[in-house]
């Protein structure tokens, strides 16, 4: 079971539930996760790094991905998706995210919890790098410790 951190600074992206979300037992398909938290990280880096990063040059790779599910979401659910920092390492660092109904908190609401790791990569000259440390400024303070 991945861990759902407590009392952290977190990133929140709350997200609509479209009808072809739904799969033939009136829940969000396990598959349409996946894009719930992809696009929670397209505003959780747009957010914390801004101008900082030139994505046609040089950015992140998504190298491994978890997810553990816990209760169905239903089409009028209200969702959002809590983005927070696991761990920060040399080239790469962990993300851990919460898909659970909003207003709610802890176990209460939750529907399932991705944990990922992204990597630091040079799209142009294809090559992993260490995080710059402007980069890893912008990470620590969604670190859980």
């Amino acid at each position: 079971m991945i861990e759902v951190p407590i009392n952290r600074k977190v990133h929140f992206t709350p997200v609509q539930i479209r009808f072809n979300d739904i799969d033939i037992a009136a829940h969000v398909n396990n598959a349409v996760y996946q894009n719930y938290f992809d696009l929670a990280k397209t505003h959780f880096f747009n957010q914390i790094f801004g101008e900082i990063i030139d994505w046609k040059i040089k950015g992140l790779v998504l190298a491994h991905i978890a997810i553990d599910y816990y209760a169905p979401t239903y089409l009028d659910d209200e969702i959002l998706v809590e983005s927070y920092i696991s761990k920060i390492g040399n080239k790469s660092f962990d993300m851990t995210q919460v898909v659970r109904l909003k207003g709610t908190v802890g176990e209460e609401g939750l529907k399932c919890v991705s944990r990922s790791i992204m990597v630091a990569y040079h799209y142009r000259e294809a090559y992993s790098f260490e995080l710059p440390t402007v980069w890893v400024s912008c990470l620590e303070p969604y670190l859980k410790v």
